[in-house]
């Protein structure tokens, strides 16, 4: 199968200093979540403009072959946050809303990014999206970040008038059928661990944030965790956004666009200050969706990628994928080998010598050395995916990407080289191959937790529809025996 390599000009390496960065350079990872592949500019976007977003493109590197860890959100967030796979520590679900439940999170044990860098005398900040576990030990300011203004379940409603309950107790409460498993998106907002009034649609609440927490730690060495919940559901967008994409049909995709152009604006707000206040060069940012677009739920567009989000084709993993260092990372690459969020924190880790716990190594790796042109060839020999409860596996080595559906033993194999829409399946002409990733996928399943640390989400949902249902048929009986009383007086 065709090789993919880095396209590195000499001109654009020769231009990029070789000086190193401050010892303590600031981070910002921006991620979006639900974005279709093909919703950025950089990306091949026609309809909807991001001229923020694509800026970290190219006055950056950008990956053509960009992956996260899992389809859906809160897995992928483990995996980037952490830099290991998710599986290992059981992390196979989105976690359910149980705030007694030491389990339905990232253990302790496991350090993400802003517990490694604690040390380092690094300021943490999580704006936005959580989904990380709400026992009080996996809260944020339990797991080194400082500064937490967001909140802590999975979505999210947009506008302030939505907001109406103090906490997740309130809202999960079994004592109004009324207030269904997705009451959490009408929480009120969290500064640490204080509840606070937003007064402004929630994607500019959170680029405010960003933009005051940078001005505040400006001559602090940080780390920034901007983790927007648009575009995903429900679609919420101001009339500002709205007018501002008019060229796209109203329905679905014109909101969905709405909800983009928020997040550009406060992306080209947060560029503008790490210009305004000195600190641009010093600023490693990445780019980059949790997974891929759900597209019938959210009008989102995944381009020539096959399948959505929760798949194991691209579509549900394949995401934009870009980052930004002035003079550090070649500006206007398109680098084409496979990447992984994982390599987020690996890098990161590298450039500051962070110390990694050796019992639980890194998966990934320091893109650095392979922007540059220091190390050649494939950052990573093969990448992996699996989905436990669905069981199913993949990888992918080099161009060849191969998913098994453990249950019905259905095959693929596909040379993403040739056909990026995986159209074509080669498993059977292809026996051989397919049976070395197999074998090479049954091996890196081996290394992961036996089952899912937790029950999650959906099996929590499930649950709580059917208490709720007795709820009803109790209040139902209750109001039946009350008007046989009556009648009887």
């Amino acid at each position: 199968m065709k090789k993919l390599t880095a396209i590195l000009g000499l001109a654009t390496l020769m231009a990029c200093t070789t000086s190193p960065a401050s010892d303590k350079p600031n981070f910002i990872v921006i991620l979006t979540d639900d974005q279709g592949y093909a919703d950025t500019g950089f990306t091949g976007s026609k309809d909807i403009r991001t001229p923020n977003i694509d800026r970290i493109a190219y006055e950056g590197t950008q990956f053509t072959n960009g992956y996260v860890t899992y389809a859906v959100c809160g897995p992928s967030r483990a995996g980037l946050l952490t830099g290991r796979y998710q599986g290992r520590f059981g992390f196979d679900r989105n976690p359910h809303m149980d705030p007694t439940d030491l389990n339905a999170g990232v253990p302790l044990d496991e350090k993400m990014i802003s517990e490694v860098l604690q040390p380092l005398g690094y300021t943490s900040s999580i704006i936005g999206k959580w989904h990380m576990g709400t026992h009080p030990k996996l809260h944020p300011n339990s797991r080194g970040f400082d500064h937490f203004y967001g909140f802590l379940s999975g979505g999210h409603r947009y506008f302030p008038e939505d907001l109406i309950y103090e906490d997740l107790e309130e809202g999960l409460s079994q004592e109004n059928p009324k207030k269904t498993w997705l009451s959490w998106y009408r929480t009120k907002l969290l500064r640490n661990d204080k509840t606070v009034e937003m007064k402004e649609y929630l994607t500019d609440a959170l680029s405010a944030e960003a933009v005051d927490f940078i001005k505040r730690e400006k001559d602090n060495p940080f780390f920034l965790y901007l983790a927007y919940n648009a575009p995903h559901a429900p679609l919420q967008a101001t009339q500002e956004y709205l007018e501002r994409n008019q060229h796209i049909p109203k329905g679905k995709r014109r909101t969905y666009a709405a909800m983009i152009s928020a997040v550009d604006d406060g992306v080209g707000a947060i560029l503008k200050t790490l210009e305004q206040e000195g600190i641009d060069d010093n600023t490693l940012v990445f780019f980059l969706s949790d997974n891929g677009g759900p597209v019938t739920k959210n009008g989102s567009n995944n381009g020539p990628l096959r399948g959505a989000k929760g798949d194991y084709f691209e579509g549900g993993i394949h995401v934009p994928f870009a980052m930004r260092w002035p003079n550090q990372v070649p500006a206007g690459i398109t680098y084409t080998n496979p990447v992984s969020s994982l390599d987020i924190m690996a890098t990161i880790a590298s450039v500051t010598s962070a110390p990694i716990n050796a019992e639980k190594p890194l998966d990934g790796v320091d893109l650095l050395p392979y922007l540059n042109g220091e190390i050649t060839g494939q950052p990573h020999e093969a990448l992996f995916w699996r989905n436990f409860d669905k069981g199913i596996v993949a990888s992918r080595r080099a161009d060849s990407k191969a998913i098994l559906f453990k249950k019905s033993d259905t095959r693929h194999l596909y040379d993403l080289g040739e056909d990026l829409s995986e159209k074509n399946n080669l498993s059977k002409q292809e026996g051989e191959q397919f049976n070395a990733q197999r074998d090479e996928m049954a091996q890196w399943e081996s290394e992961m937790a036996t089952k899912p640390a937790f029950k999650g989400l959906i099996i929590a949902k499930k649950e709580n529809q059917k208490a709720q249902r007795q709820y009803v048929k109790q209040k139902r009986s209750e109001n039946n025996v009350n008007k046989n009383k009556v009648n009887k007086n």
